[in-house]
């Protein structure tokens, strides 16, 4: 039986991994009491940059991670493969998310993808596939701009849109665009453990070109006779009619389901499974994080102290708007990580990009990863 540390032990402890206490994704806590004694041993004597000069991945105070290879998927897509750095767990759920923080122009710029990898892979790499949006600044930026080398950031891998393990004997998949991309991570997770549910498969693209993984989704149907998927072109075949679900998948209605796509037709699905009384079998996983997307939010924001205001979208950060107006905003990490720009909220409401959760006056926000959702008060 372990025993209980003594009260100078326990001071000691605390000490030692204070500096990376807030470090996410850790494998163990004895992780970060590493982590922290090497950011002891690094300052003041030496800043912590000296640590990522012998390597980039070696870092005691962030997660971090190096992209490894770049792989065009369809003309506007691609797949993304990092190599994490110290510290970043692998035991993650197939269908999760990672936070990805990406320097361009000398601004820190983030946002989550799906993971497409199977967890706990050998060479303990990563993968997201990311499509291109003429408003994606940073979803572009992967697919066309980046190149194998580059050092990101990482958050640790989240989500509640996960498939259990062992999985359900039955299960529908419904999938449009890059929402397939969860579900891609699932089914190679089934594969690399050898399980083989019944699977039925509906994906919507405009073309067979659209199609982001298509030849592996092909060569998946050609080899497990449990696995069946039915292809909605679109372009010239129409949306996919969820009211006339019975003809395509008479047995929808036993097969729990994961979904994942544009917001109409998650929309559309959940009416259907509503309507069925089966809500608790569906499982959504809405892209609403994405901080491109500027419909609906934004607004004044109104820093009381200094007494100025801005104009903002939804696609701008309340950390950016205090620098757009001259304010020396508290940061460190600009994605949410370390808790360096937390302030409160005076009044109004903001939305965080990473959850899409909204607070309201009296919550302390992070500034680098909220935006305005309606005019606000920051008192700064």
């Amino acid at each position: 039986m372990t025993q209980p540390l003594t009260p100078p032990l326990r001071k000691v402890a605390r000490w030692s991994i204070k500096p990376a206490k807030n470090v996410e994704a850790a494998v163990s806590p004895k992780v970060n009491v590493l982590r922290g004694l090497a950011a002891r041993a690094t300052t003041p004597l030496l800043p912590d940059d000296y640590l990522k000069l012998l390597n980039p991945l070696w870092t005691a105070r962030e997660l971090r991670g190096q992209i490894v290879d770049v792989c065009r998927e369809t003309a506007d897509s691609a797949t993304v493969t990092i190599k994490p750095g110290w510290g970043f767990a692998a035991d993650y759920q197939p269908g999760q998310y990672v936070g990805i923080g990406l320097r361009v122009d000398g601004r820190w710029h983030w946002r989550s993808y799906s993971l497409t990898s199977v967890p706990q892979r050998h060479d303990k790499h990563i993968t997201i596939t990311v499509k291109a949006t003429p408003e994606g600044f940073l979803s572009t930026h992967l697919v066309n701009g980046v190149t194998p080398g580059t050092v990101v950031r990482l958050a640790a891998p989240k989500g509640d849109f996960a498939l259990p393990d062992p999985p359900p004997p039955n299960i529908l998949f419904v999938s449009a665009g890059s929402g397939i991309t969860p579900l891609m991570a699932m089914l190679r997770s089934l594969t690399a453990r050898g399980q083989s549910p019944d699977i039925v498969h509906l994906h919507s693209a405009p073309s067979a070109e659209d199609v982001i993984f298509y030849d592996e989704l092909r060569a998946l149907e050609a080899r497990q006779s449990g696995y069946r998927l039915h292809l909605q072109l679109t372009a010239q075949d129409g949306k996919l009619d969820f009211e006339r679900l019975d003809d395509l998948v008479p047995d929808w209605r036993d097969r729990p389901t994961w979904a994942c796509g544009p917001t109409p037709m998650l929309d559309a699905v959940e009416a259907v499974w509503d309507a069925a009384g089966l809500s608790d079998a569906l499982h959504t996983e809405r892209f609403t994080i994405d901080r491109t997307d500027k419909g609906g939010e934004g607004g004044t924001v109104t820093f009381a102290i200094s007494d100025k205001t801005i104009e903002i979208d939804g696609a701008t950060s309340l950390l950016e708007a205090g620098e757009k107006v001259g304010i020396q905003m508290p940061f460190g990490c600009r994605m949410g990580i370390c808790q360096t720009c937390v302030l409160p909220l005076e009044d109004g409401h903001v939305r965080d990009f990473r959850s899409g959760d909204e607070h309201g006056a009296g919550d302390r926000i992070n500034t680098c990863v909220s935006t305005a959702s309606g005019d606000c008060t920051l008192k700064i």
